[in-house]
């Protein structure tokens, strides 16, 4: 008889912080204060360095139960014991339960992938791509400075719905549902609702300010 698949699950450390959604493939920087935290902190660092991080809704108080893994990459100690360090957002998981409170959270967790896609999504990449250049350039005419987009963005779909979304700025809870979604076509799609009303909205205030220093 067949056996059948194990999911994998591990305990994880966690950190939760409030409107901060981390997305694999991508850095983030972290200041660690709290006691408890910095705690975790140096356990980790005697450990493989990986830890969870969760979006605390800050109107709530409400802790999410999908986050993903960060990786210190580096750290530096400063004199008071605070830390500062840099991380890299590994794999996403959720929550299946908390095995300790204190002095830090500890859950069990299991991590969770996108599903295989069944389409081509470079086309859909292409047109968020698309978007996004278009947002960049009507946002530095707007602003009437030099926006430019990295040389080294993504060009796998997946890896590119993250950069994204990592950049979404200011709406965490549309990060924390982007990140919670396993298909990368949906979360490139929405992504791409995203940009096209950005992109309106910012052509629209284009617009008036052409119209605007035409008068003058």
């Amino acid at each position: 008889m067949a056996s059948s698949p194990q999911i994998a699950v591990r305990e994880l450390p966690l950190f939760p912080l409030p409107d901060l959604v981390l997305f694999p493939t991508r850095p983030q920087a972290l200041h660690v204060f709290e006691f408890r935290y910095r705690i975790m902190m140096n356990t980790i660092l005697e450990s493989d360095r990986r830890f969870g991080i969760l979006m605390i809704d800050p109107n709530t108080g409400t802790v999410a139960n999908v986050g993903c893994c960060a990786e210190i990459i580096h750290y530096q100690r400063l004199p008071d014991d605070r830390m500062k360090m840099l991380t890299l957002g590994q794999q996403r998981f959720r929550v299946l339960e908390y095995v300790r409170e204190k002095p830090y959270r500890v859950g069990l967790v299991e991590w969770i992938e996108d599903e295989t896609p069944t389409d081509d999504l470079r086309p859909l990449a292409s047109e968020v791509e698309q978007l996004l250049r278009d947002v960049v350039r009507l946002s530095g005419k707007l602003t009437e400075q030099n926006i430019e987009l990295p040389e080294d963005l993504p060009d796998l779909p997946t890896e590119l719905s993250y950069w994204v979304a990592s950049n979404l700025h200011g709406v965490a809870p549309e990060q924390q549902a982007l990140l919670e979604l396993q298909d990368t076509a949906a979360r490139l799609e929405r992504e791409a609702e995203i940009l096209t009303s950005t992109r309106n909205h910012l052509a629209a205030r284009t617009v008036l300010k052409d119209t605007f220093n035409q008068k003058l």
